[in-house]
């Protein structure tokens, strides 16, 4: 059988998991410009929404690290935000949001959150283990340190889990320029976070 990480992700066959992009989680980021992230898991939750992707967002003690920011959970009114009753650095052991998931029927899980080495890669190896095919959204993701994100990046890679950017993310939901969501995707993400592909 032909390796499933040769067919490219659509819109239909994943979904997108947000860990805890929260106020004092980013103040802790010192591995790139925190500015750069925060647009880029915006970025990232609006052209699911724009696709109809299902997005799974969670929170770790929001009452010391604040809610998920307002510009993603605004894109999805009336939808839970998952505030992890199970205090692990793992998303998936909360159980709702395992289940959040599953009910999707997805198999793809393409996943980022804040941070890197820690809530980020435990929450995927978890996702590898549970039998997803995880896609790792890297640029959407930082931590303390360089060294502490370019570990967790690698420490990723080792178990299988599949690095993605957000452009390439967003072209291979879109698939090709004959989507009927491309202008909409070319006003709403292209052009705000990638000059050059909106012009």
């Amino acid at each position: 059988m032909a390796d499933p990480k040769l067919k490219l992700l659509t819109d239909k066959d994943s979904v997108l998991l947000l860990v805890d992009y929260q106020p004092a989680m980013f103040k802790g980021v010192e591995s790139g410009n925190r500015t750069k992230i925060r647009n880029c898991v915006i970025a990232a939750a609006k052209a699911a929404k724009i696709l109809g992707v299902p997005v799974v967002l969670t929170t770790i003690g929001p009452k010391l690290n604040g809610d998920c920011i307002k510009e993603v959970t605004e894109l999805f009114p009336g939808q839970e935000v998952y505030a992890r009753t199970m205090p692990s650095f793992d998303a998936f052991e909360d159980a709702r949001v395992l289940e959040a998931v599953k009910k999707t029927g997805r198999k793809r899980v393409v996943i980022s959150g804040l941070w890197t080495s820690m809530c980020f890669a435990y929450t995927a190896i978890h996702g590898i283990r549970e039998g997803f095919e995880v896609y790792g959204l890297i640029d959407a993701a930082g931590d303390a340190s360089k060294d502490a994100h370019k570990y967790g990046i690698k420490r990723m890679l080792q178990v299988g889990v599949v690095p993605i950017t957000l452009i390439s993310l967003v072209s291979e939901w879109m698939h090709d320029w004959g989507n009927p969501k491309a202008g909409e995707l070319i006003k709403e993400v292209y052009s705000k976070y990638e000059a050059m592909l909106g012009m």
